[in-house]
């Protein structure tokens, strides 16, 4: 709806233009996914998977210092199918974006965005892989998934996927550290409201709020980008128990 605003916007930036970039590919995938016949499957499949998440880290999403930030990892940026409007409302207010935001917050939101899609993607060719292996997505095993895990030709892409966590994790805990953004995101509530921007702008103070209320997000970021790394070595060496992990880890 918004892409033709999106190639009219004038950039001055390397990261005003990698940000872009990555609303465009992430535009023109939402568009193609939205008539993808397996839709329904790969947010299936999306479910499934958040759901791992949440066991493989049970011992951080129950400690009351994490909590709050897992929840919005799990629940906003790793939410593909109920974001369209947010989406959209990103790529409304790109031209604001780039006349006013610094270059490294716009590099935070261009790995936000890149972070998003890869996770959409490697969602959707997981439904499809299933798909192929006869593996109805809502009757999905821990063996099914990991058949259909090594048959990816996105392996390069799942790396990057744990890279961007660890990268934007730390991006946003810089970031929620300066007090004038939380006074910002309270007075703009109003004139979001009048724009017609309120879901971005709670997306944007709840990734506040629960960054804010972490502890300690470097080691947290630590220890969900070392789990997963094995949990993908597990799997691609054909682990019995490819989510269970070292008592260290």
């Amino acid at each position: 709806m918004y892409r033709e605003r999106l190639v009219a916007t004038e950039v001055r930036s390397e990261s005003a233009r990698r940000l872009r970039l990555r609303l465009l590919d992430y535009h023109d995938f939402r568009q193609s996914k939205a008539a993808h016949p397996l839709l329904e499957s790969s947010s299936r499949v999306a479910g499934w998977q958040a759901e791992r998440l949440k066991a493989t880290h049970l011992d951080l999403y129950q400690h009351p210092g994490y909590y709050h930030g897992l929840e919005f990892l799990l629940t906003d940026l790793y939410a593909p199918a109920w974001v369209t409007r947010r989406d959209d409302n990103i790529d409304r207010v790109f031209p604001r974006m780039v006349k006013w935001l610094p270059d490294n917050l716009l590099d935070t939101f261009a790995g936000l965005v890149e972070l998003n899609l890869i996770t959409q993607q490697l969602d959707l060719e997981l439904a499809e892989l299933c798909h192929q292996q006869g593996t109805p997505a809502d009757s999905l095993t821990i063996e099914r998934y990991c058949i259909a895990y090594r048959a990816s030709e996105r392996l390069d892409q799942r790396k990057k996927q744990i890279t961007l966590v660890a990268d934007v994790g730390q991006q946003l805990d810089h970031y929620v550290r300066n007090r004038t953004l939380g006074w910002l995101l309270s007075m703009s509530r109003a004139p979001a409201e009048m724009a017609d921007l309120t879901d971005l702008h709670s997306f944007l103070h709840r990734g506040y709020s629960a960054f804010r209320k972490m502890t300690d997000v470097k080691l947290l970021i630590n220890r969900l980008v070392t789990r997963e790394q094995q949990v993908m070595r597990n799997i691609l060496a054909g682990h019995p128990e490819p989510f269970s992990l070292p008592g260290d880890l």
